[in-house]
């Protein structure tokens, strides 16, 4: 027994949770007495009840710890915004309160009173308050913060609300072989009809390609090897073919009866480009003339215009018949009015920005006067003009040869050609000139670029002597039967007004 009784001892003895009662009180203690004495005289009846409810807060359950635990405004808890000193305060005295043992014989007599004084001190009942109260707004992360649960649990966007975007495919729909195809940068080899044929000039010969059927016919072929097919261009109906030759002339022929019925001599060297307007047709060749023939009469030579000094490579009448762009090989574009009878011939506008030949030329169709130019080799700019006032809109350098350019009234987009050295085709949204898409496949330099009638389909002839037909332009089918609706609905009106 005495043995047991000496390993209680030296137990009672190791044990460091027993007080020390002769050791000096600590200062947390300290700190607790008289604050308990300060809120005891501070709630006395006869003392003044101006004063703050952290008085009355229970000592801290940490030891050394500072009463303040509200955190610096720089990099604070963004989730609790108002996390001031009351709060905390409050909070712990609730929670110590919780651990007091109640008193059953004073709960009735004083929660009156407690609460008189509550009310008056902090302008609610404490009873009745929260532990920790969120207000305010929520303060800014810090800069360079990521939230990496974001990605996790942040809701996508529903189907319904995703902008749609169209698929366009980088391969070519139709490739067709091109043999003897002349690799010349300032040549117009290429035309779609109204009636959904293609014109392509390969060497002295002409070939008509029915898009719809498929079908391949030759349409003629110069009699000589050392001659050459310059230009095409198509009449507004489709019926009729106008060609340039490398012999100065132009013939003209009916496509359906395959038959040509006249050939117009006017210039003095090749006729490098076409355009119709009615029944006037124009052409531009190597001289730097520009002639209007009107091909009702005999006498067809009815004007020229000069300003070019070097061959005319781009020409182009505006969808409304009011302008004539023309560029050429001295680095120029000129804007003509429509020829009349008393009226000044005078150029309309001519802008020299360009530093390079200018034969890719297109007028937008949904704004009469704007006109699209690009520019060659040596300077590879895309630049849109406004005729009617003489400015420069927008300036793109597409870092190579542009070769074509044309409008997509589909998408309201604008199309280029590029010859060296990126050999492709690139969509461009207009106004932004921003990329869309990238058309490649051609191994050589791309010379022109055509639109079906349907505005569905875009051809390309390139030196590779290959014609790429590529569907990037198709209309979606819902989208399309709203417009057939529409203008069904316009026509019917139209005709109940006439």
């Amino acid at each position: 027994m005495a043995q047991f009784g000496f390993e209680n001892d030296i137990h009672s003895i190791l044990k460091l949770d027993m007080p020390i009662t002769n050791a000096p009180m600590a200062r947390w203690q300290r700190k607790a007495s008289s604050s308990n004495s300060s809120a005891l005289n501070g709630l006395s009846p006869g003392k003044s009840a101006n004063v703050s409810l952290s008085s009355s807060k229970t000592p801290s359950k940490t030891p050394g710890k500072n009463k303040k635990q509200t955190p610096s405004k720089m990099g604070g808890d963004r989730f609790i915004p108002t996390r001031n000193s009351k709060q905390m305060d409050v909070a712990s005295f609730l929670l110590s309160k919780e651990n007091e043992p109640v008193d059953a014989n004073n709960t009735a007599g004083t929660s009156e009173s407690q609460k008189a004084w509550s009310m008056s001190l902090n302008g609610y009942n404490i009873d009745d308050a929260k532990i920790l109260h969120l207000g305010g707004k929520p303060l800014n992360a810090p800069e360079g913060y990521q939230n990496n649960l974001k990605v996790l649990y942040s809701q996508g966007a529903t189907p319904a609300s995703v902008k749609k975007t169209r698929y366009i495919s980088s391969t070519p729909d139709k490739i067709l072989d091109a043999p003897d195809l002349r690799n010349d940068f300032y040549l117009n080899l290429i035309d779609w009809s109204s009636r959904n044929v293609l014109a392509v000039a390969l060497h002295n010969s002409v070939y008509l390609l029915d898009a719809s059927q498929g079908d391949i016919t030759l349409l003629m072929r110069l009699e000589s090897e050392d001659i050459y097919i310059c230009s095409l261009s198509w009449t507004k109906e489709g019926t009729y073919l106008a060609i340039g030759t490398s012999d100065c002339k132009i013939q003209l022929w009916d496509v359906y009866n395959q038959k040509r019925l006249r050939s117009l001599a006017s210039h003095t060297s090749r006729v490098a480009s076409l355009s119709w307007n009615d029944h006037v047709l124009t052409s531009g060749s190597r001289s730097g003339h520009i002639h209007h023939h009107d091909v009702r009469v005999a006498d067809h030579h009815i004007f020229t215009l000069t300003g070019h000094s070097q061959e005319v490579c781009g020409l182009k009448w505006s969808p409304d018949g009011r302008y004539l762009a023309s560029g050429g090989n001295d680095n120029l574009v000129y804007v003509w009015p429509r020829m009349q009878e008393g009226t000044n011939t005078n150029s309309v506008q001519c802008w020299s920005d360009h530093q390079g030949a200018v034969k890719a030329l297109a007028w937008c169709p949904w704004q009469p006067n704007i006109l699209a130019s690009g520019g060659g080799t040596s300077d590879r700019h895309i630049r849109i003009w406004n005729v009617n006032s003489g400015s420069c809109i927008s300036s793109l350098d597409t870092q190579s040869q542009i070769s074509s350019l044309l409008f997509s009234p589909n998408y309201k987009e604008l199309v280029s050609a590029h010859g060296y050295a990126h050999n492709n085709v690139v969509i461009w949204k207009y106004p932004a000139l921003t990329r869309v898409a990238e058309l490649k496949g051609h191994e050589d330099r791309v010379l022109s670029l055509i639109l079906s009638p349907d505005c569905s389909t875009i051809a390309t002839v390139a030196g590779d002597e290959t014609i790429r037909m590529w569907k990037s332009f198709e209309v979606d089918p819902v989208k399309k039967a709203k417009e057939r609706l529409v203008k069904s609905t316009s026509s019917v009106i139209h005709q109940s007004i006439r």
